[in-house]
């Protein structure tokens, strides 16, 4: 009898032993099982838990509100941003000026758009035309940048869109930091004109007298180009039909002398703003820089804080040629302004926008004809309108 209860005893201590062990086997598989069913199925949790819509019930006596708005499930895209109100009137003299480059790299961008395609063969021809454009080789890169930017986007399908991310692109290189022209913050306002000779110095300087003379301006010029045969000569006829007084110097003379002369005779006199000419000799001559540079300083002794403005003529018809010579000038002087002549001859107007891109200057000037009224101020949202005008008509 003692015999079996001892093994009584022992089987109780082995089974309670057996379910020690059992139950913290049991925790420790509780410990690494997942946490919810979706774990155990290996679903993934969502990011964003949809809240449940709830109705509510309106009280006793309160009219019943409105349904919730459902949510899109989608986000509309954002819509384009609106074009800048453009000067009408403008923008149809620059777009009989700029008829010829219209014909050039424009419709080239034309025929490429046309296609029902954007790929990756177009993308190779749109970097071809860009870089040919005389549009300056970083102009082009902003514009091909852009355009390749939203090609994975189906809107890039409609040429449409297209054209309006080419045309705020060009709009954005044009936009120089720059205050606006303010002929009557100071009297005189002496501007220094700038530019090799042949691209339209002396007109560009007469048809300026004349338009602000009209304007209700007392102008007086100052013919600094003294080493060119016949230069002052050129300018006295423009002086004469601008209706407008000029201070002359000698053959071969000081053309600083003659600066420093009609600066003094503007302040003395009462005269609204004093034009200054200069010599337009290659801008690789160093004895030019140094002359232009003496301008500048007799100037300032003339008036302190003179020449207001400095601004270089270039004509559009010598493409990226004229940016080189911007180049060359701005790293010895101080430009201001740009004054674009010809326009109208040339299938280059693109060039435009590689001046404004590379050297930070805004254009105040284009000319666009021969007529004193051709020669007008720059607006760069007309510009822009017209240099890109019927566009589409290309494609088809």
């Amino acid at each position: 009898m003692q015999t079996e209860l001892v093994e009584l005893a022992v089987a109780i201590v082995v089974i309670a032993l057996i379910l020690v062990v059992l139950r913290r086997a049991s925790a420790r598989s509780r410990a690494r099982a997942p946490a919810s069913i979706r774990d155990r199925l290996g679903v993934e949790a969502p990011t964003e838990a949809r809240p449940r819509r709830q109705r509510q019930r309106p009280r006793p006596g309160e009219p019943e509100a409105p349904p919730p708005r459902a949510e899109p499930i989608a986000a509309a895209p954002a819509p384009a941003e609106p074009a800048p109100q453009v000067d009408r009137e403008a923008r149809d003299a620059y777009a009989a000026g700029l008829a010829k480059t219209r014909g050039g790299f424009v419709a080239r961008l034309g025929k490429l758009f046309g296609k029902k395609k954007i790929d990756a063969q177009t993308l190779d021809e749109l970097e071809e035309v860009l870089f040919t454009a005389d549009i300056g080789p970083r102009a082009a890169d902003r514009i091909f940048q852009a355009v390749k930017a939203g090609l994975s986007r189906d809107e890039l399908d409609d040429p449409a869109t297209i054209w309006n991310r080419i045309r705020k692109t060009s709009r954005d290189i044009l936009a120089v930091d720059a205050p606006a022209l303010d002929l009557s913050s100071k009297k005189p306002f002496v501007l220094l004109v700038l530019g090799v000779n042949g691209v339209g110095k002396t007109t560009t300087i007469g048809k300026l007298a004349q338009q602000w003379r009209l304007d209700g301006k007392k102008v007086l010029l100052a013919a600094g180009d003294t080493y060119r045969a016949a230069a002052t000569e050129q300018l006295e006829v423009w002086a004469e039909r601008a209706d407008v007084p000029i201070v002359r110097g000698k053959p071969n003379g000081d053309p600083s002398s003659v600066v420093f002369d009609a600066i003094k005779k503007g302040v003395d006199e009462g005269f609204d703003i004093v034009i200054c000419d200069t010599a337009g000799r290659l801008h690789s001559n160093t004895g030019l820089m140094d002359e232009l540079k003496k301008l500048r300083r007799v100037a300032g002794k003339a008036m302190p804080g003179s020449p207001h403005e400095t601004w270089m003529v270039l004509d559009a018809t010598t493409g990226q040629n004229a940016i080189s010579q911007a180049k060359t000038f701005k790293a010895d002087m101080e430009i201001s302004g740009i004054v674009l002549t010809k326009l109208d001859g040339s299938a280059k107007g693109g060039v435009v926008l590689g001046i404004c891109d590379e050297l930070k200057v805004p254009v105040r000037f284009v000319g666009v004809g021969e007529k004193i009224g051709d020669l007008r101020p720059f607006d760069p949202a007309a510009f822009v309108e017209a240099l890109y005008a019927d566009a589409g008509a290309a494609e088809n």
